[in-house]
This record gives C-alpha cells, structure tokens and sequence, in this order.
C-alpha cells in the first residue's frame, strides 16, 4: 500500500492520507480506519484516482457526508473516496439546477428556497451529500430525490464516466440502480426545480426543519433512520410499541425521541449497534410478524 500510497500523492490530487479514523467522517462517529483515505480536489482527481486504483486492482468506496452509514469498528479495506469540497460547484439556470456530488445536501435546499426554487424542501433536514441522497434516493415528507432528479452523471469502477437519466436510475423506496446492479460515484447530478412563492418555500422549509428538531435526535451522533418502513407499517412505531425506546446495548441507544434512530451515546461501537438492529428486528418480529429491514449502510471489514 506504501508504494501506491505515494502515487497517488504524486499525481496531487487531493488529501491521501493512510489509517484514517472513519469516525472522524460519519455523522454517527463511528468506524475504524481506512487502509487508504482520499478526498479528491476536483473531477479531473477523482478520475485520476480511479484509474490508478483499478490498475491495482485495489478495491475502493465512495463516501460522503458519512451518514446513513454505519462502519465496521475494524474499517475498511482498500481505497475509501471520500466527495467532499472538491466536488461541490453548484448552477443553476432557470429551474434546471447542476451540482457538484460533494454538495451538502441541507446547505443546497436552503440556498435553492431563498432563491425562489421549489423542489428541495422535503431535504432541508437531511444530513448527506447529493451524491449520497442520489444513490439511495433519500426522501423525507411525501418526497423524495426520484421527484426532481433530471439524470446523473456516474464514475463506474472501470474508470468511465456516464450520464444516467431519471429512467436508467431505476429508482425505487430509498434505493437506485447504484445498489442494485451498477455500483458507481454519483458525480453530478441535474435537478428540474420549479419557481414559486419564496415566502411559501421558505415556510415549508422551515416546518420540515422544526419537526425534525422535536421528532429526531439530530443533536446526537447518529446514521439517520435505521431501518426502511415496511409500508404500511412504520418502523419507528413498531420499535417504540414494542417497548424498545431507550434500550441500549453497549453505548447504542434506541433514541428516546424516535424508535427509528440509534444514537452513539458516547463510546458506541459499530458492533454495539448491530447487535441493537439484530435486537429491534427480532422484536419486532416476534411480537407482530413484520420484518423490518436496515436503510442504513454496513460496511467494513466483518
């Protein structure tokens, strides 16, 4: 890995660094180390990067803002990609707007409301990048990304770039074509948005905004929801009526606030918070015959 290691040093493309803690790069700060972490400064060094790492044959994951993502406590193998402020340039032209995949995905809603731009309100709480909302179709208040995504523009592993349309994304609850049969890095992303009222927008927003700070415990490190709601049946109402609010395993907690969230109370491991998802789904489905399965992201060495 040393020799690699200085390579891509060498070809300046951003922040390479060996043995990064990935619980300094996930919202629920967590996870172990990254035997090669790199941030690319730009397209032209995520490029770069990719074509070095698959001449290697060294197996690689892309992340972003690090939520919806639990890491294994012994991190992970080979490249971990990290999107961030290299790729994160933000267009828009009348209501068709183009983003970088590094871009915060809150910070994009709420400079996209005070332009006058609907579309993006259900996001205003969502702690990801737009690459990563992208991939999982992230989705919140009767919406979600599938509602106002145009096409993608995708790095495969193989080191080539394509634009997806809306149709080829094969988007569906909380998932994309990405996880299912093409895995790739969301690069751009186009959204069609639509002009309205700022005042109307912004008021939305900020109703998204507020039921999030009563209903979820954003002010703990957490991966976001858990588990996918096993329509019509809600995960977070199947945990909480089955008495499961505030048990703990380790330093994991079923929040006190909502039954779809686990919080890292300080010292959690990521083995803490499997054995607590393993836990939640066995009760569940003992007591009402409901599988309830992860939205959340494992990955890592087992």
């Amino acid at each position: 890995m040393t020799e690699l290691i200085n390579q891509l040093k060498d070809l300046n493309i951003g922040i390479v660094k060996e043995g990064e803690p990935l619980a300094n790069h996930t919202t629920m700060k967590i996870g172990g180390p990254a035997d090669i972490f790199i941030e690319p400064s730009s397209v032209e060094g995520l490029q770069k990067t990719m074509e070095l790492l698959v001449d290697n044959q060294v197996e690689w994951t892309a992340i972003g803002r690090g939520s919806n993502l639990l890491v294994s406590d012994d991190g992970i193998a080979g490249a971990v990609i990290k999107l961030g402020r290299g790729l994160n340039e933000m267009e828009l032209d009348d209501g068709q707007l183009r983003v970088g995949g590094g871009y915060p995905l809150v910070a994009l809603a709420t400079q996209i409301s005070r332009k006058g731009f609907s579309g993006l309100e259900f996001a205003s709480g969502i702690p990801g990048s737009v690459g990563g909302a992208v991939y999982m179709n992230a989705g919140a208040h009767g919406s979600d990304i599938s509602k106002v995504l145009t096409k993608a523009y995708i790095l495969f592993p193989n080191g080539k770039m394509e634009w997806l349309d809306h149709e080829e994304m094969d988007f569906s609850y909380r998932t994309s074509v990405l996880q299912k049969k093409r895995p790739g890095i969301v690069v751009e992303a186009i959204f069609k948005l639509t002009e309205g009222d700022k005042d109307l927008i912004s008021a939305e927003m900020q109703k998204n905004k507020d039921y999030r700070k009563t209903t979820q415990p954003y002010n703990s490190p957490c991966a976001g929801s858990i588990f996918r709601n096993p329509l019509p049946e809600y995960a977070g109402q199947l945990i909480e009526s089955a008495g499961l609010k505030g048990h703990s395993i380790g330093g994991a907690q079923i929040s006190e606030m909502h039954g779809n969230f686990i919080v890292n109370t300080g010292n959690a491991t990521a083995t803490d918070v499997v054995a607590l998802i393993e836990h939640a789904k066995d009760t569940v489905f003992a007591k009402y015959d409901v599988k309830i399965e992860t939205e959340v992201e494992i990955i890592g060495r087992k």
